[in-house]
Formats: C-alpha cells, sequence, structure tokens
C-alpha cells in the first residue's frame, strides 16, 4: 500500500514518533492503523442517542411547562 501527498507536516510528526518508539516510519503507521480500526463503530447509534449517552448520567432538571390554551378557530376571509 502506498500513501501519496502526505502533508510533510504529517510526515515529521510520524518520523518523530516512529524515531521515539523506536521504529520505522511504516511500522509505526502500522501501528496507528492497528490501534484505529481494532474498535467496533456504534453500529446504530444515531446523534441523540449519543448526546444522551452523555449527558443522562450528570442528572436533569425538571422544567416549568406552561398550560397550552386551546387552538384557536382561524378567522375567515369570507366575513
Amino acid at each position: 500500500m502506498t500513501i501519496q501527498d502526505i502533508d510533510e507536516q504529517l510526515e515529521t510528526r510520524l518520523r518523530r514518533q516512529a524515531a521515539r518508539h523506536g521504529r520505522s516510519m511504516e511500522d509505526e503507521a502500522r501501528d496507528i492503523l492497528r490501534a484505529a480500526l481494532s474498535t467496533d463503530p456504534a453500529a446504530g447509534k444515531n446523534l441523540a442517542d449519543s448526546i444522551r449517552g452523555r449527558i443522562e448520567p450528570l442528572g436533569g432538571i425538571e422544567l416549568e411547562l406552561h398550560k397550552r390554551e386551546a387552538i384557536r378557530d382561524p378567522s375567515g376571509f369570507d366575513e
């Protein structure tokens, strides 16, 4: 596999990280890909479920709901 047109700064960061871990850039890239793809994405979750999952453990508040009025008859134009 060949990856072309990598941003120069990204390549530099990859090279430095690989050096810190004592391995080649190719080995470092493999490890990064392995880690990124080792978990399955949350299937079937939508945005509302994701937000609820983060907020729900924090507790909630009770909001005062105002009493709704009956729907008024629309004014007619033929009067």
